[in-house]
């Protein structure tokens, strides 16, 4: 990637290593996004109850990354980067269109929902996920560089104390899940290491359990095992 190119979780390893823990969250988000449609395409026995509680996290995770953006990521780059405020405005409104689309698809996986529904509502969702993802992007990754890696690391730790508990549980192993595991150790660098030791075990365990339904729909018994990059302690 040239200097002229836009920043994109897409190109990881070119980013600055302080904000790959805010690229691995949208990297996880769209592989979400994909097992849902993998799920909504394989038959109506995949709607299970294991897959909407695992949907209900994920709708949670996202509510609270674009809620907390809304409430202290944006004032603050619009406090700090010049300019930002202008940008900011061009993705007004996304947040409203991805929580509807995300409506669409809590609405799909209600019991007796029209089976045919749950397809193109997941397909609706990953479009509007994966063009929200981009056109944010392109505007906060070049203002967490301007802001740099000691006030970016202060705005970090102010928005994780606005996750709910529910979400703190199941953050890590969910954004480590299949990454890159370079941009893991800049990650987990930042992490006390009784906080990183948990992550990786009890509550490791605890989201591959949430997970399991959706890499094991009915229509696919066999599973596969979720992706553990290698950790540095």
């Amino acid at each position: 990637m040239t200097g002229t190119e836009p920043m994109t979780s897409e190109h990881l390893p070119s980013l600055p290593g302080h904000f790959h823990g805010f690229a691995l969250m949208h990297i996880a988000m769209r592989r979400d996004a994909a097992r849902l449609v993998a799920v909504a395409r394989s038959g109506p026995g995949a709607r299970t109850g294991g897959t909407v509680t695992w949907w209900h996290s994920l709708r949670e995770v996202i509510d609270w990354h674009h809620h907390s953006e809304d409430a202290v990521l944006w004032p603050e780059l619009r406090r700090a980067v010049p300019g930002f405020d202008r940008a900011a405005d061009a993705i007004d409104g996304d947040h409203r269109r991805l929580d509807a689309a995300m409506d669409a698809v809590g609405a799909a996986l209600r019991p007796g929902a029209d089976p045919g529904a749950l397809p193109p509502a997941a397909d609706a969702f990953a479009a509007v996920l994966r063009d929200h993802l981009a056109a944010e992007e392109r505007i906060a990754f070049p203002a967490f560089t301007a802001l740099g890696a000691t006030r970016y690391a202060s705005v970090e730790r102010r928005l994780l104390r606005t996750a709910p508990p529910g979400v703190l549980g199941r953050l890590q192993p969910w954004m480590f899940d299949g990454a890159d595991p370079a941009s893991v150790a800049h990650v987990t660098a930042t992490i006390p290491p009784p906080v990183r030791l948990l992550g990786r075990t009890v509550l490791r365990r605890r989201y591959e359990r949430l997970l399991a339904p959706v890499l094991r729909p009915a229509s696919r018994p066999v599973s596969r095992p979720v992706s553990r990059p290698q950790e540095k302690p």
